[in-house]
């Protein structure tokens, strides 16, 4: 990945770390399906009226938004709607990064290094001791918040691979158009498990301090969660591969955690931190990627500034037609005998390309002749 890539999935992690404050406070005014719904549905419409199609496949299109769209935003508004905390929803959210490295290497045939596949296994051991610590509070009842946050994740995995097959021309139609696969289903899903009345009771108290708050962070979501960082991610994912992308998600913890703790007085314990630390290393050793041509030493000598010899086009001429040389020979005589006499008057060609006069002998000489017949431009 280039500097500017990086600083880009950089700034991607800062709108996501942000965007899961924006989630709960919205989960505080609308029930969690129906809120995913609302999210997209305010891109959908626009998108189809309004964007250009994002010229690729459908099958992506589709693939993307169901991984990244529904799957990934159902179970996650579900696990903040049933207890997960703000900041560790944004840590265990990044199991996306190494189901996306081991699903590529799987499914995409991407080749996995060293580096990666010991970034993936220092992910999962801190994974797997949040979840150990997890079910030990409560008799196992954080458990549940932190499995369906996991599922989130699987599909934010298979939402990027989705973006990865698709290889956009324009990512940012790409993450539009996407927008219109959630509505529906997860309207369906609304409708079917939390009821019209609790739709209509989220529309409630909009003017309310916690109404606005939930207006404020549901347009965050769309405009910063879902346009910027959806669009940035996806240019991202179309132009690297998915394993030296993903494994930027990880920072998206840093920003979380921090935002829920100043923002919502949310606290973390410290077996959850001290695990969440595995996840840093994950991610500075999967953004690495060996690139073809092998070594270092390899790399700069493909880089290395050409010689003067090498970097000094030859120039190539073609041989002068054999029927040119008696024409040639009276071109020469005619220079040689005008030598000192005054300026020539341009003429022009004949039909059959010879560089003299139209009278083909004994006319005057076309200037071109000048430098070189092996460098007319007939």
């Amino acid at each position: 990945m280039s500097t500017r890539d990086r600083l880009l999935a950089c700034v991607v992690a800062v709108c996501w770390g942000l965007n899961f404050v924006a989630i709960h406070l919205s989960l505080e005014q609308f029930p969690p399906f129906f809120l995913v719904a609302l999210r997209f549905a305010v891109i959908a419409v626009p998108t189809v009226l309004l964007v250009p199609r994002p010229g690729v496949p459908w099958r992506w299109v589709l693939g993307y938004g169901v991984g990244f769209g529904v799957l990934q935003f159902l179970f996650l508004y579900l696990a903040m709607a049933v207890g997960m905390p703000t900041g560790l929803a944004s840590l265990v959210l990044q199991s996306s990064a190494p189901f996306t490295v081991l699903l590529a290497g799987v499914l995409l045939r991407e080749r996995l290094t060293g580096r990666q596949g010991l970034g993936v296994a220092v992910a999962l051991v801190g994974l797997g001791g949040i979840a150990v610590h997890r079910a030990e509070v409560d008799g196992g009842t954080l458990l549940l918040p932190v499995l369906l946050t996991l599922c989130g994740g699987l599909g934010w995995a298979l939402g990027n691979l989705a973006t990865r097959q698709a290889r956009a021309p324009h990512p940012l139609r790409l993450t539009l158009w996407m927008s219109v696969v959630p509505p529906l289903p997860m309207l369906a899903a609304s409708l079917l498990v939390e009821g019209p009345a609790r739709i209509g009771q989220g529309f409630t108290g909009l003017t309310s301090t916690p109404g606005l708050l939930a207006l404020g962070g549901l347009v965050y979501t769309v405009l910063v969660g879902t346009l910027l960082g959806s669009g940035l991610w996806a240019a991202l994912m179309s132009r690297n591969p998915s394993s030296a992308v993903a494994p930027f998600s990880m920072l998206v913890p840093v920003v979380g955690i921090g935002a829920a703790w100043a923002l919502l007085g949310e606290p973390t314990s410290a077996p959850e931190l001290a695990w969440g630390r595995w996840w840093s290393p994950g991610c500075w050793s999967g953004q690495r990627v060996r690139r073809t041509g092998g070594s270092l030493s390899a790399r700069l000598r493909e880089a290395k500034p050409p010689t003067t010899a090498e970097s000094t086009p030859t120039r190539t001429t073609k041989p002068v037609p054999t029927c040119w040389a008696p024409r040639a020979a009276r071109a020469k005589k005619q220079i040689a005998a005008t030598a000192t006499a005054s300026p020539r008057p341009r003429t022009t060609t004949n039909q059959a390309g010879c560089c003299c006069c139209s009278s083909g002998s004994t006319g005057t000489v076309c200037p071109v002749w000048d430098r070189s017949p092996m460098s007319s431009p007939w």
